[in-house]
This record gives structure tokens, sequence and C-alpha cells, in this order.
């Protein structure tokens, strides 16, 4: 097995991780050869390397009616090679204009994220010949640039965690081959064969005909992702210039930037930005109508966009993704650091603002107060919290999130904009928000 190139080839890939003492592997166990293969080549590196840790987990779908088997399968073969094991158990609700392939693979990622141990590495079975297919499919959609890349060797999950897929450069022939060689018994997914699935249609008829054509032809198409994913990579480079010089501190993009730029260039800042908030990228007629809308609008004009993950809208010259947030919620104060219940940390801090609480005083951060009264430092007179931030042209979807810092019923600071008149010091305190 040390010596097969499936085995020297994951060994290499975990090998930075291994030096950065990051030694927690989970692999994503679904029965089938890639997977199988990977666990028995982590087996070997984990009597390699003493620190290594390996563990597994399977998603059942309950989509085949072999699954509760599949599931048992691996759980004997974990047994085996004494690998800690998991199974969880999914509900795929089919949805629509979404394919179930989609569906599954999405509720899997966040399933295998979920249950696998904290900090440890994610890793998949994906090979080479699943990445050709996956470039005929977004190809077949018509994607970009940053489609036709297909899929990463390692990619990051909206929680943080790790995912790496160290089989990426190497074939289902080779894979198959390593399975025979060292008699590894593995199940296989009687869906793999269904042509309702586009993969499996372009699996069986398309890539064995190009490869029956065309000698090395898979070999030769992930040279051309590669460079596709370094030229996205280069480009990506450049618009965050772009997105940096054009983009406020609430995250709105400056239309007036935009203008500054050439078509082509705009929507690939703009898509830049969006993709800040949402992994669905905008149709290109709906990408068109937020440019044109955006950036041909009158100053105080109300342009609002839906897309499939949120909304895009205008406000004082700047566009703005909104999604339906979660409603801070009041709470005491009484550390130098709170967790909001957004998920946003509220932050304690020493200099000018204003004076700290007497002894008796209830410290408190509100939300969605658009009556409470404030005399802001250097602004004439009292009025309410909705005035003032209208006035320094605050988004009203953002007004209720602002955090109102009060003493007992007394509002002393609206975080980020205003401290109160009569309770400024040049040597007190203030609070911030650390997204």
């Amino acid at each position: 097995m040390h010596t097969s190139q499936v085995y020297q080839h994951v060994k290499q890939a975990i090998a930075p991780y291994l030096e950065k003492g990051k030694n927690t592997f989970t692999v994503a166990l679904s029965g089938g050869v890639d997977s199988v293969v990977l666990l028995h080549v982590m087996d070997a590196l984990k009597a390699q390397h003493s620190t290594l840790t390996v563990h597994a987990v399977y998603v059942n779908h309950g989509l085949s009616e072999y699954a509760n088997d599949w599931q048992q399968f691996c759980q004997q073969l974990c047994d085996s090679l004494q690998i800690p094991f998991q199974a969880v158990s999914v509900i795929i609700t089919q949805k629509p204009r979404s394919s179930l392939e989609a569906l599954a693979r999405e509720a899997r990622y966040q399933a295998l994220d979920q249950t696998s141990i904290a900090d440890s590495i994610l890793l998949l079975g994906q090979h080479l010949n699943d990445q050709l297919e996956t470039f005929l499919l977004r190809l077949k959609r018509g994607s970009g640039l940053q489609g036709l890349a297909s899929m990463r060797q390692t990619r990051t999950l909206p929680s943080g965690r790790l995912c790496m897929r160290p089989l990426l450069e190497i074939s289902r022939e080779e894979i198959e081959q390593f399975a025979t060689r060292f008699k590894l018994e593995h199940i296989t997914d009687d869906s793999n064969t269904d042509e309702r699935f586009d993969r499996n249609f372009i699996r069986k008829h398309v890539v064995t005909k190009l490869n029956e054509r065309f000698s090395g032809f898979t070999h030769s198409a992930a040279r051309s992702i590669l460079l596709l994913q370094q030229q996205h990579d280069l480009l990506n480079e450049y618009c965050q210039v772009d997105l940096m010089n054009s983009q406020n501190s609430d995250q709105g993009l400056r239309c007036a930037s935009l203008q500054q730029f050439s078509k082509i260039r705009q929507a690939n800042v703009l898509r830049c930005w969006l993709a800040q908030f949402t992994t669905l990228m905008p149709s290109k007629k709906q990408l068109e109508q937020i440019l044109l809308q955006g950036l041909t609008a009158q100053a105080d004009a109300q342009l609002q966009i839906q897309l499939q993950a949120g909304q895009v809208k205008r406000h004082q010259g700047h566009l703005y993704f909104v999604t339906n947030t979660v409603q801070a919620q009041p709470q005491s104060l009484s550390t130098e650091q709170h967790r909001l219940s957004d998920g946003r940390k509220l932050v304690l801090k020493q200099g000018k603002g204003i004076r700290e609480p007497h002894h008796d005083e209830q410290v408190t951060v509100k939300f969605n107060c658009p009556l409470a009264r404030i005399r802001p430092l250097y602004k004439p007179g009292s009025n309410t919290v909705k005035h003032w931030l209208k006035e320094a042209k605050v988004a009203p979807w953002l007004r209720a999130n602002v955090p109102l810092i009060f003493y007992d019923q007394q509002l002393v600071q609206v975080v980020g904009y205003f401290v109160s008149a009569e309770h400024q010091n040049d040597s007190g305190i203030f609070w911030e928000v650390e997204r």
C-alpha cells in the first residue's frame, strides 16, 4: 500500500496539515469504492503517525431501499479497523426548481459538518472522474469562470470547517485498481446507474465516448480545469481590490464607484460583492437589472430586486444585500464582552465616550426603540433615535439592530453613531460591535 500512487497522493495532501499540528480527520464514508479506499489509506497513515486520529461518518439519506444495509456495512468496516464511526440520518424534502441531487448534496454536507468532531478536517472521496463530470454539468448550465473551475481540492464550509478532496487528481480506474489489489470490499450504489440523474447520463454516454475517442481526455480536461482555477483566482485578486475601494463600512456597495468601471468590470465586482452573503448568484438578467436600476436611478430612488437568498436594495447611493435577519434581543450588560443574540459581539472599550455607570444604575442593551430620545454630543437639542439615524443616513432595514445602551431608562449611546452629551466623558467608556 505504501508504494501505491493513491497512498502517496493522500499522504502528500495531508502532510502540510500534520506539520501544523492538525491531526484529526473525519472521512465521509458512503461505502462506495472511493470512500472505502480513502478510509483504508488514512488507516495506514495512522499507523505511520502516532498523533493522527481518524473518524468516519455515514450520512443515511433514506433514498435507497439499501441505505440501512450500507450503513451496517460502514459500521462493520470501521469496527474491523477500530475507527470510531457515526451514522446520521437526513430527510430530503423536494423543493420546486431544485434537483434531488442538489438537495441531497446540501443535506449531506450539513450533516457531515454537524456530526464531525470539532476542528477535524473533513475528507471527501471525490476523484478525477467526478471532477470532469462536474465540469460538463456546469458547462451544460452555462456557468461562468467560477463554475467551470469546478471542485477545489480544499474548501471551507460556512461554519469554518475545512474540507479536503485528497483523491481529486486520482482517476476512478486507479482507485478501483487499488481496491482490487488490496482486496477491499465495497458497495455499489444502485442510483449510480439511474440515467434520470444528469451526472449518471454524462458518466455513461459522454465521458466514456470522449475517452474512447481521445486518449487521455480526462487528464487533459483536468489540466484545463486547473488553469481555469488559476485564472479565476487571479481575477478574484484584482476584483478584491475593486471591492475594497467600492464598499462602505456597512458592506454596502457605492454606486458612484461602480460607475467608474467598464460594464464587464461592474458585473464582476457585483458578483464578488454578493459572494460575501450568498453562494446563489443572480441570473444574467437579474444582474443586468441590478446594474441598470442601481446605476441609473435618481439619488433618492428605492430599488429592490428579489434574488433567491435575499434582496438587493438601494439606499443613499449604495446597494445593500438584505435578508430576513434575526432580531437581536435586549439583555443586561455586566462584563466587557457580550455575545448578542444575533451572533455579533458587543465589546466595552476605554476612551472618549460616556461616563461609567453608577453602582446603582442598571446597564442594558436594547434594540428597535425608534422613539427613545437622546441629545447626541455636538448635535443641537434632543430628538428620537429614528430622527438621528435617518439624519445619519442609516438604511431603514439596519436601524432595528443598532445596539442602544441604556443606564436605567436613559439612552446614553447609539453604538457606532452617537453618545449622549449629558453623559459624555473624555476619559470614559464606549461600546463597539465586532462582527
